[in-house]
């Protein structure tokens, strides 16, 4: 499992600990990222973690079929507050 922020259909763009079963991807510790606060995108924050600016709105666990991927970032967990899973 490994944190991502994940850009879904319809302009959706979450971050959270992934992982798939079939065609289901289950995001927990998940957020809503409302506002990017970012100078040059989201793999800004990917690797950085959000920014002052950024604008996260809890979500808990989501729930959407890999198919309504439509870009994904493996972030640095760590700096997203290091309380998120790893990698395994």
């Amino acid at each position: 499992m490994a944190f991502e922020i994940i850009v879904l259909q319809r302009g959706w763009v979450i971050a959270g600990n992934r992982d798939v079963d079939g065609d289901t991807v289950t995001m927990t510790n998940c957020k809503i990222v409302r506002i990017w606060g970012t100078t040059s995108g989201l793999g800004e924050i990917a690797k950085g973690g959000p920014t002052k600016k950024t604008v996260l709105d809890d979500a808990g666990t989501t729930f959407h079929h890999i198919g309504a991927e439509v870009l994904r970032f493996k972030c640095n967990a760590e700096a997203w507050g290091g309380d998120q899973d790893a990698e395994r």
